[in-house]
């Protein structure tokens, strides 16, 4: 059970400082627990509310203004006075049924300002900051009021004024997508409309110079900032615009071009906590928990129902091209590249998912994921008029035998996990989720893999908007009155709502591994997993698909390759974290001489839900290094990864239990690997390990390992 601590000191203006006829405080400052970070809150000469961050007396945020536009009414900016400020000292841990981690310290100083208008209106508005020993949240809480009952906002305008030109490793603020590769610039070169188009991308909008979040910076200082939001509900995404020459960034949110603003709602709300994560150490970025923490605790009540788990799939291979989604042959991923492919064949049938259980079940793995199994996959690329309404999640095609492959999944113990790509039609959606996941329960499938391929139907909608918030808000509580996990690709980013809804297991959200697949523009760089553990991983879990161990597939598509090292492909099974992580490769290329491949034993050992996690070393965009203990077996994994350059890491293993020797596993490089050279070649070493122990382990170009240490 978690433990609350909670001491609130109130100031009521008017008594607390010496007389009517003396002006009101306006200025206030509140330090986080550990008094490193602080923030200060004043109201300018016009009354226009601002905050300054600082960490150990250094200026990281300086004075920053915050306002908002709406339609037909006016800007809420300025002429305002503080009625009343409260501080707080909160202290709690709560326990994650699936995570990173068993317990979560939330401990936090507070300050909530209510400021009203000097003017006739007297309009209303609440800043709630909570300062933590990682970083700041801060949120907009408008009352019920009688002057203000609905408002379409045009623009929030929260500022983060920099104190320098920093290093950023950012993505475009795109309205639809976040699959774009990480650029790494200085703030005063960011150029987000340079990005705007890309072949492989089936829907893209970047209106603004914007950047999407979470977006990171190092100062020159060595300190590392990242700026994010948390709990985005009934809100519209929020991205942040750019002035390169002033160094300042300021809140864009998503807009709808049916709404003809970003965001309409009724009084009372608060919107999404802006969140600015400070760390002297780049590991330290991962660690913080600092999105949940600004979350609500959870509504749902127990998840037992998600086993977190490892999962094969009738995936791959069709972005390889060996396959199509559909029976007619129409949907080969060769079509987006180099021309309809002679040898394409459905990949979803019953045979074929028979062999996928089969090498699950041998192998440790408990979940398979089946796409292509339903009807409707010949019109799911169409345009927008052609795609209402093609799936219906329950027809199987003609050579896919769904009871068949049922039955026999579960006489093999594995679960079945579902597929539905709503082909961006999110109204057609709603109007059959009872019915599908009644169809699911029913089967025994506890959880979905959803997907909104395409551009949003209704036109004027996009991915990240207000209205598609609501839809996957939708999506997630539905879902959970009916006991089922959702991993969402092309996805809203996660802004720590698993802590509310538990049944959020995982989301893509990034750029992923299909792009190694299609590979027109190279795919993924080497530095792009190290760059994702600093950036879009520190907003939630990633179903990022690693472990292909046919890294060349000039089988299927010549020329095409993923840039990693086969340890590489291992290590990503601690680095990246996800509850649910799939081995996506073919069965077949698991196959060495015959047998299954010697470091497929990693795939098969390594956890998926943690006690605790430790990141060991790492350097933004250049290498990264984390050690995770299982749950139910105290094992312990470590995993390493590094971009282009090869390196030396050098491991200790004091996070191991003082007095005990350890048997470990070694998966690593050999000596000649390269991510393009050389990407499969390997070594697996046997060693004894203390928590006095290091160990040097040689990282080659695009290259990693993995340990496992078993009890």
């Amino acid at each position: 059970m978690g433990k609350r601590k909670l001491q609130v000191t109130t100031f009521f203006l008017g008594l607390l400082f010496f007389s009517a006829c003396k002006k009101a405080e306006t200025n206030f400052t509140v330090n986080s627990p550990n008094t490193n970070i602080s923030v200060a809150f004043s109201l300018s000469e016009k009354g226009q509310p601002m905050y300054m961050v600082k960490h150990k007396n250094e200026t990281v945020i300086d004075t920053s203004y915050m306002s908002f536009d709406f339609k037909d009414l006016p800007a809420l900016k300025d002429n305002f006075r503080i009625i009343n400020a409260t501080t707080a000292v909160f202290d709690e841990s709560w326990d994650m049924p699936w995570g990173e981690q068993l317990t979560v310290r939330n401990n936090y100083n507070e300050l909530v300002l209510n400021l009203e208008e000097e003017t006739e209106a007297k309009r209303k508005l609440n800043i709630h900051f909570k300062i933590y020993n990682d970083g700041v949240g801060f949120r907009y809480e408008f009352p019920e009021q009688e002057n203000l009952k609905e408002v379409l906002i045009t623009d929030e305008n929260t500022e983060f004024n920099l104190t320098g030109d920093h290093k950023v490793w950012w993505i475009p603020g795109d309205w639809d997508i976040y699959e774009h590769l990480y650029n790494e610039t200085k703030f005063s070169e960011i150029d987000a409309l340079s990005k705007r188009n890309h072949e492989n991308l089936a829907a893209t909008y970047i209106p603004e110079n914007a950047v999407n979040t979470p977006v990171t910076m190092k100062t020159d200082a060595g300190l590392y900032l990242s700026f994010h939001e948390a709990d985005l509900t009934n809100f519209a995404g929020m991205t942040l615009k750019i002035d390169p020459a002033n160094l300042n960034m300021v809140s864009e949110l998503v807009g709808s071009n049916r709404l003809g603003g970003k965001a309409k709602l009724t009084l009372p709300f608060n919107t999404p906590w802006r969140s600015i994560q400070i760390a002297e150490k780049a590991g330290d970025l991962i660690e913080s928990k600092l999105s949940l923490n600004l979350n609500e605790p959870n509504e749902i009540g127990e998840v037992d129902y998600f086993t977190p788990m490892k999962y094969v799939g009738i995936w791959w291979e069709m972005h390889i091209g060996k396959s199509t989604w559909d029976m007619e042959g129409s949907q080969d991923m060769n079509t987006w590249t180099e021309g309809k492919s002679a040898t394409s064949r459905h990949g979803a049938t019953t045979d074929n998912a028979k062999k996928y259980i089969d090498f699950a079940s041998q192998n440790g793995i408990k979940g398979l994921l089946v796409e292509g199994w339903n009807t409707g996959w010949d019109k799911w690329l169409a345009e927008a008029n052609a795609r209402e309404g093609i799936f219906d999640f329950m027809t199987p095609y003609a050579d896919y035998n769904f009871n068949e492959v049922m039955a026999y999944a579960k006489n093999k113990g594995v679960e079945v996990i579902m597929h539905h790509e709503t082909s961006a039609a999110p109204l057609t959606y709603e109007k059959q989720m009872d019915e599908a996941y009644n169809f699911m329960k029913v089967n025994g499938i506890n959880s979905v893999k959803t997907g909104y391929v395409g551009e949003i139907i209704p036109k004027g909608e996009y991915h990240h908007g207000q209205w598609m918030v609501n839809h996957y808000h939708k999506v997630l509580v539905d879902a959970a009155k009916k006991k089922i996990a959702v991993n969402a690709h092309e996805p809203i980013k996660a802004t720590g709502k698993r802590r509310t809804y538990p049944n959020a297991i995982a989301r893509e959200g990034l750029r992923g591994q299909e792009f190694n697949a299609w590979a027109t523009d190279g795919g993924n760089p080497p530095n792009h997993l190290p760059t994702v553990a600093f950036t879009r991983m520190l907003s939630g879990p990633i179903d990022f698909t690693p472990g292909v161990f046919n890294i060349k597939f000039d089988d299927y598509k010549k020329g095409n390759q993923v840039n990693t090292t086969l340890a590489h492909q291992l290590a990503l099974y601690v680095v990246i974290y996800s509850p649910i992580q799939m081995a996506c490769d073919l069965p077949e290329h698991y196959i060495l001489d015959g047998k299954v491949h010697p470091a497929f034993q990693f795939i098969t050992d390594v956890g998926v839900d943690w006690q605790q996690t430790k990141v060991l070393d790492g350097e933004v965009a250049d290498f990264v290094t984390i050690a995770r203990q299982e749950r139910e077996t105290d094992n312990w994994f470590v995993g390493g990864i590094t971009d282009e350059n090869a390196r030396n890491q050098n491991i200790t293993f004091d996070f191991l239990e003082a007095g005990k020797t350890y048997k470990a596993t070694v998966y690593k490089d050999a000596e000649d690997s390269h991510w393009n050279d050389n990407p499969q070649a390997y070594q697996i070493e046997k060693i004894e390990v203390t928590n006095s122990s290091t160990y040097n382990v040689n990282l080659s170009p695009g290259g990693g390992f993995a340990i496992s240490i078993m009890q």
